[in-house]
């Protein structure tokens, strides 16, 4: 009979941005084994329809079921934004996505009830983060602002310095101005842009990464199914459907470290 603890998590993402959640995978469920998969060849997103991005999102959630995964995680915001439902419909086993964890957090972060989401524009313009929160809480304020030139900065290395200090200023001063003192970054990429977002909101906002609440998701699913693995190191597969060795050189950016094989792959089937 088959051990399903030790079958491995599937991850998804339209590009290398999710790897801020398999950073947070290495961290906090350092025994699990997972198959990442980039979809490298259809990224960007954010700027695409609904009906397209729920086409690639079961594509991709197929592709990783065929590794006898045993939790799928959205690591995509956009596909989580509009497609968590569709998949959810066609695959048969846990499915989590970026949302939820996010806005639960950003409620149990802010004190006066003033929360701020920044995102690609189908993220925010979906409206699933604002709905999330307001779900959970109706009394709170959410104000959603699409930032798209982050992602671009993230990928090229622009961290740090005045190019993307005064691109978070162009984005995040109206936010800062609404009193916000809750920022959610809707977005994988934006992690790593984590310094000059923190320098233009300030000490006071406190800013809620939904890479590392949607990991302490999974765990504590795991720990309450007694699916936890049992090794002590796990080891990661990583598939693209583009470009393998850009996504490497910018993934490397994400985890700190350099990628063993890096596989080409087709989804689109």
């Amino acid at each position: 009979m088959r051990n399903y603890a030790e079958a491995p998590l599937g991850i998804f993402d339209s590009g290398v941005g999710g790897l801020t959640v398999v950073k947070e995978v290495l961290m906090q469920l350092p025994g699990e084994d997972f198959i990442y998969l980039g979809d490298t060849a259809r990224y960007p997103y954010g700027p695409r329809s609904v009906e397209i991005i729920k086409k690639f999102a079961l594509q991709n959630a197929r592709f990783l079921m065929g590794f006898g995964i045993k939790v799928l995680i959205v690591a995509c915001n956009t596909a989580s934004s509009v497609a968590l439902d569709e998949i959810k419909r066609w695959i048969r086993i846990p499915v989590i996505g970026v949302i939820e964890p996010g806005a639960e957090e950003a409620l149990k972060t802010t004190k006066n009830g003033k929360i701020g989401v920044i995102g690609t524009v189908g993220t925010i313009s979906s409206g699933a983060y604002q709905e999330a929160i307001k779900r959970l809480n109706p009394g709170v304020s959410v104000y959603g602002k699409p930032c798209p030139l982050f992602v671009p900065l993230a990928e090229e290395g622009f961290t740090e310095g005045e190019i993307p200090e005064k691109v978070a200023h162009f984005y995040l001063d109206e936010l800062v101005q609404q009193g916000i003192d809750t920022l959610v970054l809707g977005c994988t990429h934006y992690p790593l842009l984590y310094n000059p977002i923190k320098k233009v909101v300030g000490e006071k906002v406190e800013i809620i990464d939904s890479a590392g609440a949607v990991v302490r998701k999974v765990k504590k699913f795991l720990e309450e199914e007694s699916l936890l693995s049992s090794r002590e190191h796990g080891t990661g597969r990583y598939f693209v459907t583009d470009s393998p060795e850009r996504f490497a050189r910018v993934g490397a950016k994400f985890l700190n470290k350099k990628f063993g094989e890096i596989r080409a792959t087709k989804v689109d089937l």
